[in-house]
């Protein structure tokens, strides 16, 4: 089976009359507004869909059109239905949708649109691109190929996806079509400064305190090869903070000159650790995440550990200078 199959892709929307759309857990900009995205597209054509994340959507993307309308399939109880055609974005594999996946009929057809590298290709029908900077660049080829019309919301959905997952084009995943797809949707109405500003300028007082908080533990390996942080539950609810709110802060250890790993270690509870993973380029975490069960882009990816902080702390550098000696 072809791991991009547009005439597939095209064909599973056209044939359908009612879809669930869904998205992975803990959802960035790029899941959003690719969920978003699909369900215009779908919309557009006359047809029928539910948004559904397992997670509430964080208040920085609510300007997004229809994030009123994403259910919360974390906190809502399964439709009285469930659904036989689903339309999964930005999720590198089945177990990523969390508890969504629960509004899904055992019988149900899906067709899987992402851009990690990682993604294990379930479904029925594929569209991976890992080249693609992100699902929203993914979502525009097929918006183009199905030759819906344009329209300022769709623009924005896409330009607020590719933005987000290329850090405001500073990455290196940000490629000359990237920008061509960018300047496009400026064309079409997106906001390009305006959307920018929302999503890239402001941050909540939360993660201020929070940053504060991270920094203080701030600790490195030999030479500064790999440096991390690391924030606790009494951090998080000191600051009052929510999972969004450590959106960036991976970045500050994987900034500092001479760093070639950056770590964030969050503790969710006594033994669960979130683990972000950031590279300078000559390690791939996508690879060294994978084998923890984890899973992401060369130079960014994620693990959940089910141990005590200090245990996880000890298994992932331990397990990277080992890697990288």
């Amino acid at each position: 089976m072809s791991r991009f199959d547009m005439e597939g892709a095209i064909n599973f929307i056209r044939e359908g009359d009612d879809f669930l759309i869904v998205s992975h857990v803990q959802p960035d900009g790029d899941a959003v507004s690719s969920l978003l995205a699909a369900a215009l597209v779908v919309r557009s054509l006359g047809k029928r869909c539910t948004t559904a994340i397992a997670d509430r959507v964080p208040p920085k993307l609510m300007f997004l059109p229809g994030s009123d309308l994403i259910r919360n399939a974390r906190t809502e109880e399964p439709p009285g239905r469930l659904y036989s055609r689903v339309i999964a974005v930005d999720c590198a594999d089945f177990s990523r949708m969390g508890m969504a996946a629960n509004w899904i009929g055992d019988d149900a057809r899906l067709l899987n649109i992402d851009h990690h590298p990682t993604n294990d290709g379930f479904g029925d029908v594929t569209l991976i691109r890992p080249e693609a900077a992100a699902t929203a660049e993914i979502l525009h080829e097929l918006v183009t190929a199905m030759g819906v019309r344009w329209t300022k919301p769709l623009a924005e959905c896409i330009y607020t996806g590719i933005l987000t997952d290329t850090g405001g084009f500073r990455y290196t995943n940000a490629t000359p079509a990237s920008l061509r797809i960018a300047s496009e949707m400026m064309e079409h109405g997106a906001s390009g400064s305006r959307i920018a500003e929302h999503l890239l300028e402001r941050v909540s007082l939360a993660h201020v305190i929070l940053l504060k908080k991270a920094l203080a533990t701030l600790s490195f390996t030999e030479g500064n090869r790999i440096g991390w942080v690391t924030v606790t539950r009494s951090d998080m609810e000191e600051a009052n903070a929510q999972s969004e709110d450590l959106e960036g802060l991976v970045n500050y250890p994987r900034n500092i000159e001479g760093v070639e790993v950056g770590i964030l270690f969050k503790e969710v509870d006594e033994n669960k650790v979130k683990v972000s993973l950031r590279s300078a380029g000559a390690v791939d975490v996508a690879a060294f995440a994978k084998s923890f069960g984890g899973g992401g882009h060369v130079r960014a990816a994620g693990i959940t550990l089910h141990m005590p902080l200090q245990e996880a702390v000890e298994t992932v550098v331990g397990g990277l200078r080992g890697l990288m000696a």
